[in-house]
C-alpha cells in the first residue's frame, strides 16, 4: 500500500516537473535565457528559489538530526545561522555589488577584479564543486526514499537523474524557477501538516518528559550539547563558517540566483524574505519533528543503542503516519532534493558553459551554438555526476568533497569586494593553496592517514589557509591602479594619463553619458562578457573620462561621466541633448511609446532593434531605475508606463510623431 501511494504520488510529481520544462522550453531564446533567464526573475519567484534552495535534502535530515543529537535548540540554530549568516548576510552584502557588477557567473567576476587564469582555475574547480553538491543531494534523495519504500538505491539514482536531465536540459534556469515554486508549494504544506499531525497524536511540549537526555531543549538523546566556540565540528562557530561562508558565499548558483534578478532591489528583498520564510516554515517545524521522532521511538536511533542515524529521522517518524499522508511528506523531501539538485545542475552548467566552452573553447560561438552546447554541457554533467555518487564514504564525504571546492572563492569574494590593493598574485596563491590543502585532507581523511575532523571541519583550515596565503601573497606585488595608495577616484589633470578612445570605447561613453551607471547595464546593453566591458571602463577611469563611485562594494561598479568625458563624445543635436538629460535617446523613446500604446508589440521591439534578451534587460532596467516604467508579471516580464513616462512621452511627441 505505501509504495503504491507513494508511486502514484511520484508520477504526478515527475510529470509537473517535465512540464514545466515543456512550458519554460519556448521562454529560451539564447544561452543567457538559458542560463540567467534573461534576468528577468520577479522578486516572488526568486524568493521561493531562495527557499527551494534551502530547504533541500541536507535540510531534511540535518535540521531533525542536530535536534535528535542536541537538542531541539540545536537544530534550530543550525537553521537560523545557514538562514541568516548564509543567506541574508550575503544577500545584504552582495546583492547590490553582485547584480551591478554584470557578472553572470562568480567566475566571470574574478576575471573582472583579478585575472583570466584566476577566473579558469576557479571555474574548472566550481565545476567540480558543485557536482559534488548535486551529487549529494541526490544520494540523500535515493537514500530517504530507499529506506521508506525498500527500492534499490541505484534505480532511484538512475530516475532522479533522468528526470533532471529531461527538464533542466528543456529549458534551463526557467525550468528550475518553475520547480522551485512546484516544490516549495509541496513543501510548504507538507512539512507544517506534518508537524501538526505529530501534535494531534503524541500532545505539545508534555510528551518529551519523557525525552532521553532529560533536557530536550539543550540535550541530546545521549545528553550531549552543541559546542559554542569550538572549532571542531558541530558547534556553532563552525556552523558559521561552514554553512554560511563556504557553502553560499563561494558558490556559483547562489551568484547567478542574484545575477538573473530584474535588478538589485529584487535580488535583496527576495533573500531577505526567503531566509525568514525558510525558517519559519521549514527550519523550526523540522527540528521539532526530530524532536517528535527523538522522544517517540528513540530505541531505533544509535544513540539509544538503536541501528539508525539519526539523520534518518524524518523518515523514521514518517511510518508512523498513514501512506496517503506520509507519502506526501516523503515526495515533499524528494522535491526539496531534486530542486535544489536541479539548481546546482545549472550552477555546474552556467561556469562550464560561460566560463570554459564560452572563453577557452569557442571564444566567437554564436548564441545559438551556445545554447545547443549548453544543453550537451548539461548532459555531461549529469553523467559526471552520476560517477561521483559511488564516491566512496558517502554524502558525508561528498559534501565535504564539495566544500574543498567552494570554501577559497568565498575568501576572494570577500577580498576582492571590499580591499581595493588585494590583486591577482593573491587570489591566485590563496585560492590554489586552501584547494589544495582541502584536497589533501579529504583523501587523507578518507583513507584513515589522518582525520582532520578529530580537530576541526577541513572547510575552517581551508578558509584560513586561502585567506593567510591570499593576504601574504598579495604584499608581493603591486595592485592593481585602483588599489594604489596615492589613486584618487576624483579625476583631475594631474591624476590621469592620456588615453586614446576607440569607437566602442566612445559607445560605452555615451550609454554612462545617458545615464546607464552600473557595469551591468554596459555588459548587457553590448551583450559581451563583463571582462570585455570592464577592461573599457578601466580604460574611461584612468584616462579621466569618468569616475567610479567607490573602490568597494557596489560603489566600484557605478560610473559617472566627467567633463572631460562630455567633451569627447560626438555633437548632439538639440533633441538629443534633451533626451540626454532626461536619461533617453531615441531608441527609448519609441521603446516607451510602444509600451504605452502598442503593449503586445514589445516583443517585437526586440526583434526589429535585433536585441538579445539582456540588451532588453539593460535597457527595461535603465528607464525602470529612471522611474519611466514599472516592471510586472511574476514568470515573463511585463512593463508598464508610468506617469514620469508619460510626461517625456508628451515632451517628445514630435519625435515619436517622426518615427
Amino acid at each position: 500500500m505505501v509504495n503504491v501511494v507513494f508511486g502514484i504520488y511520484s508520477i504526478i510529481f515527475i510529470a509537473l516537473l517535465i512540464g514545466a520544462g515543456f512550458i519554460a522550453k519556448k521562454w529560451v531564446s539564447d544561452s543567457n535565457d538559458y542560463i540567467v533567464a534573461g534576468r528577468e526573475i520577479s522578486y516572488p519567484i526568486n524568493t521561493l528559489g531562495v527557499v527551494a534552495i534551502g530547504f533541500a535534502g541536507t535540510s531534511i535530515t540535518l535540521a531533525p538530526g542536530f535536534s535528535i543529537l542536541y537538542g531541539v535548540k540545536a537544530g534550530i540554530l543550525w537553521g537560523c545561522i545557514y538562514s541568516i549568516f548564509g543567506l541574508l548576510l550575503y544577500a545584504n552584502l552582495f546583492s547590490n555589488f553582485i547584480r551591478r557588477s554584470g557578472a553572470i557567473t562568480l567566475p566571470e567576476y574574478f576575471e573582472i577584479r583579478y585575472d583570466g587564469t584566476v577566473r579558469g582555475l576557479v571555474a574548472i574547480t566550481s565545476v567540480i564543486g558543485m557536482c559534488g553538491i548535486l551529487a549529494n543531494n541526490i544520494v540523500s534523495l535515493s537514500s530517504i526514499i530507499s529506506g521508506y519504500t525498500g527500492w534499490p538505491v541505484y534505480a532511484i539514482t538512475a530516475v532522479a537523474f533522468l528526470v533532471i536531465l529531461i527538464f533542466a536540459t528543456m529549458s534551463g534556469m526557467w525550468a528550475t524557477t518553475i520547480t522551485d515554486f512546484i516544490q516549495v508549494s509541496i513543501g510548504t504544506i507538507a512539512v507544517p501538516v506534518f508537524l501538526i499531525i505529530l501534535m494531534i497524536k503524541y500532545g505539545g511540549f508534555d510528551f518529551f518528559d519523557t525525552w532521553l537526555g532529560g533536557d530536550w531543549v539543550n540535550k541530546g538523546l545521549a545528553g550531549a550539547s552543541l559546542p559554542g566556540l569550538s572549532f571542531k565540528y558541530p558547534s556553532i562557530l563552525t556552523f558559521m563558517i561552514l554553512f554560511g561562508t563556504a557553502l553560499v558565499w563561494g558558490n556559483n548558483y547562489y551568484w547567478i540566483k542574484i545575477a538573473s534578478c530584474r535588478n538589485e532591489s529584487v535580488a535583496k528583498k527576495s533573500y531577505t524574505v526567503g531566509s525568514i520564510y525558510l525558517i519559519l516554515i521549514f527550519m523550526i517545524p523540522l527540528s521539532f519533528i526530530g524532536i517528535y521522532a527523538g522522544t517517540a521511538m528513540p530505541e531505533v536511533f544509535t544513540l539509544a543503542g538503536g541501528t539508525v542515524a539519526h539523520t534518518a529521522a524524518y523518515g523514521v517518524i514518517a511510518r508512523v503516519v498513514t501512506p496517503l499522508l506520509s507519502s506526501l511528506f516523503i515526495v515533499g523531501a524528494a522535491a526539496a532534493s531534486l530542486s535544489t539538485a536541479s539548481t546546482a545542475a545549472m550552477g555546474a552548467n552556467s561556469t562550464a558553459t560561460r566560463d570554459i566552452y564560452q572563453r577557452l573553447i569557442n571564444k566567437n560561438a554564436s548564441p545559438q551554438t551556445t545554447l545547443k552546447v549548453s544543453k550537451v554541457i548539461m548532459a555531461l554533467i549529469i553523467i559526471v555526476t552520476w560517477i561521483m555518487t559511488f564516491f566512496p564514504g558517502g554524502p558525508t564525504y561528498l559534501f565535504a568533497f564539495a566544500n574543498a571546492w567552494l570554501t577559497p572563492p568565498a575568501v576572494l569574494l570577500l577580498l576582492g569586494a571590499f580591499w581595493p590593493r588585494f590583486n591577482s598574485r593573491g587570489a591566485f596563491w590563496g585560492v590554489l593553496a586552501g584547494m589544495v590543502t582541502m584536497v589533501i585532507l579529504t583523501i587523507t581523511e578518507l583513507t584513515q592517514v589522518f582525520n582532520i575532523g578529530n580537530w576541526t571541519h577541513m572547510a575552517i583550515v581551508g578558509f584560513l589557509v586561502s585567506l593567510i596565503v591570499g593576504v601574504i601573497a598579495t604584499l608581493t606585488a603591486p595592485p592593481k591602479y585602483y588599489g594604489s595608495s596615492d589613486w584618487d577616484i576624483k579625476a583631475n589633470k594631474n591624476n590621469r594619463k592620456d588615453v586614446k578612445l576607440d569607437e566602442l570605447d566612445l559607445k560605452v561613453l555615451a550609454m554612462i553619458n545617458v545615464g546607464h551607471q552600473y557595469l551591468a547595464d554596459i555588459s548587457d546593453g553590448l551583450n559581451v562578457d563583463s571582462k570585455v566591458s570592464h577592461s573599457i571602463i578601466e580604460k574611461l577611469d584612468q584616462g579621466g573620462y569618468i569616475e567610479r563611485a567607490g573602490l568597494r562594494g557596489s560603489k566600484f561598479f557605478t560610473f559617472s561621466i566627467t567633463e572631460k568625458g562630455k567633451e569627447v563624445l560626438p555633437s548632439l543635436n538639440e533633441i538629443e541633448a534633451k533626451m540626454a538629460e532626461d536619461y533617453l535617446n531615441t531608441k527609448y523613446v519609441n521603446f516607451l511609446d510602444m509600451a504605452l500604446n502598442r503593449p503586445d508589440e514589445i516583443g517585437l521591439f526586440a526583434k526589429n532593434h535585433n536585441m538579445s534578451s539582456l540588451q532588453m534587460s539593460s535597457m527595461i532596467s535603465h528607464l525602470n531605475r529612471r522611474g519611466y516604467i514599472k516592471e510586472k508579471g511574476m514568470f515573463r516580464r511585463k512593463v508598464e508606463v508610468t506617469d514620469k513616462g508619460k510626461q517625456v512621452l508628451q515632451k517628445y511627441a514630435s519625435l515619436v510623431k517622426a518615427n
